[in-house]
């Protein structure tokens, strides 16, 4: 044990920790390192090892987790398997005569991508690979076209299945359902938000995203394109219908979504040997990613709570006087700057032990303020200099488009983010009004 005092330990440990990820260490194993290394002056030697070999075990073992990889699999299965193709085609037919039909329609796509499928970097090169060539055939600017996609595959982390929701749910140990539920329409509103701004700004630059009336399609032609997205419908009515009306639960529902997507594919004949292949190993290397993330920031949870730096941090924030308004916009700048730094799974774990305590004191309730979080999230993987759905745009458009182009493209999305956020936090119950109405909260 060394002669410091727990608080002074858990101090330097920030510091220490905010140093090692801004010298880009991988965010699981600075998480990682910082907490071992604090229990180990604090406890000492016996006490740190026996710790430091139970916590991750009896974390990984938490049976809630297994959903990750299950909704993982699930969405890499539809991704692989070219189940979800026909939804940009589908609503390319049906929007395709508002000003920025296509890139409406890739909105909309990658909205309803997102019910089978929590990732929002999958849902990225889903619909970037379909539709940002049909963009720029078209004549859509660049910029528009490249960061309609990477804004529309942040809806990724909204829409349920979302695997920040679901981490978040587990940390704060609060229902996955209700999370779920509470998403959806703020999930909604975000693409209808991306909607709007591009049909008003199609509407006074014509130049923007030329006309595309001239595509004409007869209703039959329409309805055929519905059907034509008949997998996701019926993975989602699987899935989601069976979780809302109690035959399973969250954690089981992942396991019948990948084995649905699985068979559907099988009954489509599109799943293949590369196929099932790719998507299991990108599932693995995915899950494997956050898990690591994941123990070390159960380490580092246990670590504040040995030092008493987040209880010291509640007691200031209350000592302050400051209204639950002002906590909020405290937590909101310093999760959008960390948003412009770090990838959002790596700020979500590192935040939660630190602004748990600081929540529960103000007495903020946690499914909202769950929600809101991945709502800054979602920017954060828009915002330079990281925004991972802007390098996953790059790696799809290559030469064409070069990256600060794609950035330019992506601002005014940032602007329809910040103007949803002032929503969520003036009308709570754009969140809770679905979970509240179910009983579920």
């Amino acid at each position: 044990m060394s002669d410091l005092d727990p608080e002074l330990i858990g101090a330097i440990g920030i510091g220490v920790l905010l140093a090692m990820i801004f010298l880009r260490v991988p965010v699981g194993v600075a998480l990682g390192c910082v907490s071992a290394g604090g229990i180990y002056l604090i406890l000492g030697p016996r006490a740190a090892t026996g710790m430091l070999s139970e916590i991750p075990y009896d974390f990984t073992a938490h049976w809630s987790l297994s959903s990750i990889p299950m909704f993982l699999l699930m969405g890499y299965f539809c991704y692989h398997a070219g189940l979800t193709e026909g939804l940009f085609r589908m609503a390319r037919m049906w929007l395709s005569w508002l000003p920025g039909g296509l890139s409406i329609a890739s909105i909309q796509g990658a909205a309803l991508f997102s019910a089978v499928t929590g990732s929002s970097l999958a849902c990225t090169a889903a619909m970037g690979r379909i539709a940002v060539p049909e963009m720029i055939k078209a004549g859509y600017d660049k910029g528009l076209a490249t960061g309609t996609v990477a804004a529309a595959g942040t809806i990724g982390s909204m829409i349920p299945p979302s695997i920040l929701l679901i981490l978040y749910g587990i940390f704060v140990e609060e229902p996955i359902g209700a999370l779920f539920l509470a998403a959806f329409l703020p999930g909604v509103l975000t693409a209808v938000m991306y909607s709007v701004m591009v049909c008003v700004r199609a509407t006074v630059t014509p130049g923007l995203a030329p006309s595309t009336k001239d595509e004409v399609y007869s209703w039959e032609d329409r309805i055929w394109a519905i059907k034509d997205t008949w997998p996701v419908g019926l993975l989602v009515l699987g899935v989601f219908g069976g979780l809302f009306s109690g035959v399973f639960t969250p954690t089981e529902a992942g396991a019948v979504g990948a084995f649905l997507a699985f068979v559907i594919a099988c009954l489509k004949r599109t799943m293949n040997w590369h196929a099932f292949r790719e998507a299991v190993a990108e599932t693995l290397r995915s899950t494997a990613s956050i898990f690591v993330i994941a123990i070390g920031a159960q380490l580092l949870t246990r670590f504040f709570a040995l030092s008493g730096v987040t209880d010291i941090l509640a007691d200031f924030i209350s000592g302050q006087g400051y209204s639950q308004l002002q906590v909020v916009l405290l937590i909101s700048v310093a999760l959008l700057i960390l948003g412009m730094l770090l990838d959002p799974i790596g700020i979500m774990l590192l935040t939660i032990p630190i602004l748990l305590p600081v929540l529960e004191t103000q007495s903020i309730n946690l499914i909202w303020f769950g929600v809101l979080m991945a709502k800054f999230l979602e920017v954060g993987f828009i915002t330079p200099p990281v925004g991972l759905n802007v390098f996953v745009v790059k790696g799809i458009v290559g030469d064409l488009v070069p990256t600060h182009t794609i950035f330019k493209g992506i601002a005014w999305f940032v602007v329809m983010d910040a103007i949803t956020i002032a929503l969520l936090i003036a009308f709570p119950s754009i969140i809770l009004w679905l979970p509240t109405s179910l009983g579920l909260i």
